[in-house]
Parts: C-alpha cells; structure tokens; sequence
C-alpha cells in the first residue's frame, strides 16, 4: 500500500493538470539523443565497421561497374556497356543456366528434405532422444564446407574415386565415368555433393516451428482420429509455413551465391559446364583484372537475388 501512494498522488495530479489543459511536454529528439549518447557512442564502433567492410564495397562495386576499370590501366566512364557486354557474353548466359539449375534444386532439397528429418525427430517419444538427434544435426556445421568437398572429390576421383570402386565391385565396370570432367554429368555430380541434403540449421528451423504448436491441437486431432498423414497435411504444415519461407529465402539465397563447390571440384570446368556467376566474377576480377566488368556481374547477381527473395516473400504472403 506505501508503494502505491506515490503512484496514486502523480496519476491523480496528471489528471487535475490535464483538466487545468497543463500538458507535460515531450522532450525533443535531440534532448533525447543526448540522454542516450553512451548508447549511441557505443553504437559508432560497429557501423564504422560496417561502412568500411560492408557498405562501401558494395556502393563502389555499383559505382565501378560503370567504367572501364581494369587492372594497371587507367578508368574511364563507359556508361551500360559492361551490362551490355554481360548480356552478350556466352560464358555468362550459361553460368545464368547453372546457377538457375543448382538453386532450383537447392531449394527443393533443403526444404523437404530437413522438414522429413525434422517430422522424424518431432515424432519421438523420448525428450532425451529428440536432444540427442537435435546434438547430431547441427554437429556437422562445426566441419568447414571445404572438408565435405574434398572427399566428393575423392569419390568422384576416376582412377581410385569410391563411387567408381563401387561400381566395379557390383559387376558394372561400365558405368564408370570421369565424373567431374564428362561436360554432361559435371553439374549433376556437382549437385549430389551436398548428399544427404540434411542442412542442420534448416531442421533446427523446422523443429523450433514444431515444438511451438499448441499440445491441444494434437490432442484434438487425436481424439477426432486424424492419421499421421492428415496430420502433417491439415496441422504441421499450414502451421510452420513461416519456417519453410525462411528456409526457401536462405535457400535461394544460399544457391544464387554458392561458388566454392564450383571452384574447388571444378573451377568452372569442364568448358564452363560447371561455371557460375560469382566464380565467372572472381575470374573475371582476379584472373584477368577486369574489375569493372567484375562489378557489372556482382550488381546483376545482387538485383536478381532481391527480385527473387521479393517475389517468393510476396507469393508466400498472399498465399497466407
């Protein structure tokens, strides 16, 4: 009660002043900023870092893919030329194709496939066994991406490849191929590096997006007799869809900028059948010092990113 008396006596002087139309002011935004200066200054290290590290590369990529900027040679404005250049350019148009390809089935597998994995987990009765697979699916994230690339390598290899040592163990010397070198299979084995397909953060996403239904809606669809197949279609689904358009986003996001699996099984080869447009951009600038031309690509790469996270984020809104 002696609490609460100061709290009455300034509720009931707030109300005689607004009687007596004695309005307490605001205080001004700038009286405000100065009040909370220790937080703003503590705030000035980070952006610092940003604009150097973050911003200003990508306003200057956008900025030099106007010019003719490359490398020992002086620059000079040359408009929508390297744009123009870029649309022409055979080599590009078909990175456009193997990016396009690797991202639409990306997204296939990284959101189906962690929904199955998460459902399973979800599934089990025993909490200590949901922890455990949970332990066991975000384990692999602690190994760099170079580590799993470098022992496909090893079994697409054609001489002493595992994949081609099966092959030949199960009576089918035949089928034997130069994985990563045959221009027709060298993106479909590009794509199967990623086997199993099971991206820990994706399942980590789905089962988070699990735990948060109500008990009562399984409960009820207990006693109305739902099946395990209706309710994954009437329940889990509708009520996790926030979390597979997370996972579609980073999916495509993830597939329009992945490069490393092109460059390091591949480098882009054989005849550019594996080359994608962030590694066609790092040749471009680091191979042949065209950094204009470089920057025309990584605008391009940027702009149809946007549209197509803009796109699904619209579809998947409507759609709710």
């Amino acid at each position: 009660m002696a609490q609460s008396q100061p709290v009455k006596m300034r509720a009931a002087v707030e109300s005689v002043n607004e009687v007596r139309g004695i309005t307490r002011r605001e205080p001004t935004l700038w009286r405000r900023i100065v009040r909370a200066r220790f937080y703003y200054l503590m705030l000035v290290p980070c952006f610092a870092l940003l604009l150097t590290f973050s911003y200003y590369p990508a306003f200057s990529a956008v900025y030099n893919s106007f010019f003719v900027f490359d490398y020992g040679l002086p620059s000079h404005f040359i408009g929508l030329a390297n744009f123009t250049e870029l649309f022409g350019d055979p080599i590009f148009l078909g990175a456009l194709w193997h990016v396009f390809e690797l991202t639409v089935f990306g997204v296939i597998t990284g959101v189906t496939v962690p929904l199955a994995v998460a459902e399973w987990i979800f599934r089990l009765r025993s909490q200590r066994a949901q922890y455990i697979y949970r332990i066991l699916m975000i384990w692999p994230a602690v190994v760099p991406e170079v580590v799993g690339l470098l022992i496909w390598q090893f079994i697409y290899d054609p001489d002493s490849g595992a994949l081609n040592s099966f092959l030949q163990a199960i009576g089918h010397p035949e089928w034997a191929q130069a994985w990563l070198a045959n221009p027709d299979l060298a993106l479909y084995a590009l794509m199967f590096s990623a086997f199993p397909f099971v991206g820990g953060a994706a399942v980590l996403i789905y089962l988070a997006g699990l735990q948060g239904i109500s008990k009562e809606i399984f409960d009820a669809a207990a006693i109305d007799g739902a099946s395990a197949r209706r309710r994954f279609w009437s329940i889990d689904l509708p009520l996790i869809r926030g979390q597979i358009k997370l996972n579609m986003v980073l999916a495509i996001l993830t597939g329009m900028q992945a490069f490393i699996g092109s460059l390091l099984l591949t480098n882009g080869g054989p005849l550019n059948a594996t080359n994608v447009p962030i590694l066609y951009m790092y040749q471009e600038a680091f191979t042949y010092g065209r950094f204009g031309y470089a920057s025309a690509i990584g605008v391009l790469v940027f702009l149809a990113v946007f549209l197509l996270t803009f796109v699904n984020l619209k579809v998947m809104r409507e759609k709710s």
